[in-house]
């Protein structure tokens, strides 16, 4: 029989798995097409972003992958410190994949692929977005608690 912990652990990591192969089979797609598609609100183009979210640190690329390293190492070393609550595995499975998916993009490409622009606010990606969502998630969480 599973347990409670072993189906939220298995929950974490099949999350975390999709996030990445979405975000990185995206990502390779935009480069290789380079679309430019303009949905009046919408773009969908290839940006190279050698920063972090919101136009931050730009061209520290370097010390963004190390941050990134550690935090996915501290999430991965204190799992078992993450409550056993569903919403708080599913958020925090997003966001590690969120943050190994740009990871990927910094240590393989030196600059993570944005291409999800929606003019009116800095362009993002699919990691992005999840790191973002998580956040907002946990936040709402804590903050019920």
């Amino acid at each position: 029989m599973v347990t409670k912990e072993e189906k939220y652990l298995r929950w974490f990591i099949s999350l975390s798995l999709m996030v990445i192969i979405v975000d990185q089979l995206l990502k390779f797609l935009v480069v290789r097409f380079r679309p430019d598609w303009d949905f009046k609100i919408l773009l969908i183009h290839f940006i190279s972003n050698t920063g972090a979210g919101f136009g931050i640190l730009q061209d520290k690329t370097l010390i963004l992958a190390i941050v990134s390293l550690v935090v996915v190492l501290l999430i991965v070393f204190f799992y078992k410190k993450i409550p056993q609550d569903k919403w708080v595995q599913v958020l925090m499975g997003l966001f590690l994949g969120g943050v190994v998916g740009n990871f990927i993009d910094r240590m393989f490409r030196g600059y993570v692929i944005d291409f999800i622009d929606f003019k009116f606010w800095p362009a993002f990606n699919i990691a992005d977005a999840m790191i973002t969502s998580s956040v907002i998630g946990l936040v709402i969480y804590l903050w019920k608690e």
